[in-house]
């Protein structure tokens, strides 16, 4: 059966409620045949729920689903699929270890028994010829990049016969030449009569690529226009009901001694591959020393070898002068080191608990948290209750099990409780993925004002914008590799994007200047 056509999709006064939080407070959306959608909205505006909701991850407790004009009722993602509606998720849906044909035909639900996956080799191979939207359909999804994995997510549902397409945040791991054919892409699907709902929290690409827009705030919808008829500063002022305030500028760097030495380091992905070659680099006092590179390269493993969480292959790591063969938490505490992981839920919190226990996670022992065998509750959930309001974190109570916060407001959370005191070193990955245009402003601001205070802080992102604007040097990373050690200014964007993609510098004796 072919997916119906969507010529217009409401959603009329859906209301979504999750334990303490109201995340869809009766919001109506409008979807029209052949435009470009981007919904905005802060950590916790209810922008995911609400488009879980269209998908079929969640079940609305009120209102009602149009699709031209039609009452439907939507009860899980097959039923959506089957209306004509594809969703690429923050954290892709594929099978590692079966190729990308596999996985496509997986996905489709009038797939050939008899030879499938010649059938749609050669749907796939039209599909490439018509948008040239390439990736390599025999490789196995861990063999591909994540802005590879995302063609394949996109692939599959178009493929499926998708009329709406919900992208979110989907350009968290793409170079900025994979956000061009990206968008190139969508510019084509629109013109022949798709629609695209567009969940970011980058301003400049909601100007780039939609016709419309539309602001949800603490679960409400509070502003729609045309993009042509608004600007960046009022859309931020929607999102968070007051203006925001521009970046800090960082005072001039000090010539700091040195906290972190790696040399010549080594390191074995989960799959035994080495994935960091022989990288070398030093983070000073008063700097920040930024980690630039589309997820996939090397980052992760890196991170993880220098937090403790992987042992390394070779090569000497050196904190403060001193060379360790192993790290620990307790030993990052008697350094005085903090680290903001990458995997927020996994490695960050334990989402069962309620926020206040979440808070000593790391520093139950600590001798203002506990005597001898007993904790201090009451001194435990102030110092929660502190996290919550200094670092704007949207919960109903810090007796919340921390599952039923947004992963923005997580990732504050998270933040807030690492660096609540002077930190000497902070290993900071991706401090700022999922946020909203005020937390990230904050957070940058943070990380400055720590760094002029005399903190060293190593950052790995994958925003561009992030590491130009507030590292003082940075590497740029590929297949684990530092390609070269520079400082904001120095690249264009057009060079630095070429070597995210993999293009070396001429002058190898150069990259690590």
């Amino acid at each position: 059966m072919k997916n119906q056509s969507i010529d217009t999709l409401e959603m009329r006064s859906i209301y979504k409620e999750f334990p303490g939080v109201i995340a869809n407070n009766y919001v109506d959306l409008q979807i029209k045949k052949g435009e470009i959608v981007s919904l905005l909205g802060e950590n916790g505006a209810g922008k995911t729920t609400l488009m879980n909701i269209l998908y079929g991850l969640y079940r609305m407790d009120k209102g009602e689903i149009y699709i031209n004009n039609e009452k439907v009722n939507i009860r899980s993602p097959r039923d959506a699929i089957n209306k004509g509606i594809g969703m690429v998720h923050q954290h892709f849906m594929l099978i590692d270890n079966h190729s990308v044909l596999e996985n496509i035909s997986l996905y489709l639900k009038e797939t050939p028994i008899l030879f499938p996956e010649k059938k749609v080799e050669e749907n796939l191979l039209k599909f490439f010829e018509k948008y040239g939207f390439y990736v390599n359909h025999k490789a196995k999804i861990y063999e591909l990049s994540l802005g590879e994995q995302q063609r394949v997510e996109i692939i599959k549902i178009l493929l499926g016969g998708a009329s709406l397409i919900i992208l979110d945040e989907p350009t968290s791991v793409l170079t900025p030449k994979e956000v061009k054919d990206l968008f190139d892409l969508l510019r084509n699907l629109v013109k022949e009569g798709k629609s695209v709902i567009f969940i970011t929290h980058k301003l400049k690409e909601v100007f780039d690529i939609s016709t419309r827009v539309v602001v949800l705030r603490q679960g409400k919808k509070v502003f729609e226009d045309d993009i042509k008829n608004t600007n960046e500063n009022e859309l931020a002022r929607h999102m968070v009901e007051r203006e925001i305030k521009p970046s800090m500028q960082k005072k001039e760097i000090k010539n700091g001694e040195i906290i972190l030495s790696v040399k010549e380091l080594f390191v074995k992905n989960d799959k035994g591959r080495t994935v960091v070659k022989g990288v070398n680099f030093d983070v000073k006092k008063y700097e920040i020393f930024g980690i630039a590179g589309v997820s996939g390269n090397g980052q992760k493993e890196l991170i993880e070898a220098l937090t403790g969480l992987r042992k390394w292959e070779k090569g000497e790591v050196l904190f403060f002068g001193k060379k360790y063969d192993r790290f620990s938490s307790k030993l990052f505490r008697r350094l005085n080191i903090s680290h903001i992981p990458e995997e927020r839920t996994k490695f960050g919190v334990v989402a069962n608990l309620p926020i206040y226990d979440n808070s000593v996670l790391r520093t139950y022992d600590n001798c203002n948290f506990c005597k001898g065998l007993i904790l201090k509750y009451n001194t435990i959930k102030d110092f929660s209750k502190k996290i919550i309001k200094d670092y704007n974190v949207m919960a109903p109570s810090i007796n919340t099990r921390i599952k039923f916060l947004s992963g923005g407001n997580i990732q504050k959370f998270i933040l807030g409780r690492e660096i609540s005191t002077k930190k000497d070193f902070i290993i900071a990955a991706h401090p700022t993925y999922g946020l909203d245009i005020s937390a990230t402003r904050y957070i940058r601001d943070l990380l400055i004002k720590m760094r002029d205070e005399g903190s060293g802080i190593l950052l790995v992102s994958e925003d561009l914008d992030e590491i130009l604007e507030i590292s003082d040097r940075f590497a740029i990373m590929y297949d684990g590799e530092f390609i070269r050690i520079t400082k904001p200014g120095e690249l264009s964007i057009e060079e630095i994007g070429l070597m995210l993609g993999g293009l070396k510098n001429k002058n190898r004796e150069e990259k690590l200047s």
